[in-house]
């Protein structure tokens, strides 16, 4: 029961956040996807839904073509592609979603929604500086767990469809923090495979909680972001239009294939991408009061 109700809420979710995405766009002027959003939320949504992963290697594009201000790079990210994550959420949930302890299930994404929604505005009004920090972070991150995976050194996981009441703690708590730095740029897929796998879970079962709990916290975190922040709304709709059939085709069609050389080139573009955005933070001695985070933000 609670499994088509996840399943029905993250639907309605998915329309009701396309309808105000496309809304907004009419009022702004902007309601032509951006070309080159199309064909990038294409190609990274595909091997997101294999296993790749999206947010990295989007940055690293957005870096290298200047599209987006750095400041405003994680934003544009969760707006565009939450509905993708939440189509990929229903789309596990109803594969594998009957294995898995619900209560964990619910409970992590609560807690993901919480998070997201908290991370919004912290992230709109963060310092530039912390902003480029924490994102060259956690694509270092992502190279680090690309790495761990194409040396065959992740954690194998078990074969438990639930964790004991300690370990589902913390679990939920972490998916707290997850939320808030998915407006920082973090993809939660990487760290909660690694979690739930070191805690003795079976490895597939990562997949209907992370993408569940991503479609949720996304939802109401993108939402606030099109209402708060100035964003590029052409480009966020080329992410998201171009993402949807992509995740389709490697759900259903695809299904797998060898990646492996893929990571190796995505390690090698995303650790210099992460370097060359903690060396620009350092760079940066201080802020003027015209690079005030409150630029980014509508009034």
């Amino acid at each position: 029961m609670i499994l088509f109700a996840l399943i029905a809420a993250l639907t309605i979710a998915a329309i009701g956040l396309s309808a105000y995405l496309v809304t907004a766009a009419a009022r702004s002027g902007q309601l032509m996807p951006r070309p080159e959003g199309l064909a990038l939320g294409a190609i990274t949504n595909f091997f997101d839904t294999l296993g790749i992963g999206s947010f990295a290697p989007t940055i690293a594009w957005f870096r290298f073509r200047r599209l987006v201000d750095d400041r405003l790079i994680p934003l544009t990210m969760l707006a565009g592609y939450t509905i993708p994550s939440i189509l990929q959420g229903v789309i596990f949930l109803a594969l594998l979603g009957m294995k898995v302890d619900p209560w964990l299930l619910l409970a992590c994404m609560i807690a993901m929604v919480a998070g997201g929604y908290s991370g919004v505005a912290f992230a709109a009004r963060a310092p530039i500086r912390l902003v480029q920090a924490i994102v060259g972070t956690a694509l270092l991150m992502a190279a680090f767990f690309y790495t761990l995976s194409n040396l065959g050194w992740m954690p194998a996981g078990g074969s438990a469809t639930s964790l004991p009441l300690s370990l589902s703690i913390l679990t939920v708590a972490a998916h707290f923090g997850f939320g808030v730095l998915l407006s920082f740029g973090v993809g939660n897929y990487a760290p909660t495979l690694a979690m739930l796998s070191l805690m003795g879970m079976d490895p597939r079962l990562a997949f209907p909680i992370m993408a569940a709990a991503a479609g949720f916290a996304g939802t109401t975190a993108s939402a606030r972001c099109i209402r708060t922040v100035n964003l590029d709304l052409g480009l966020v709709l080329g992410l998201a239009i171009g993402a949807i059939p992509a995740v389709l085709v490697a759900a259903f069609i695809v299904k797998e294939m060898p990646l492996t050389m893929l990571r190796w080139l995505v390690v090698v573009v995303v650790t210099y991408a992460g370097l060359t955005l903690l060396a620009t933070a350092a760079r940066r001695a201080r802020l003027v009061p015209g690079d005030a985070a409150e630029a980014a933000v509508a009034q």
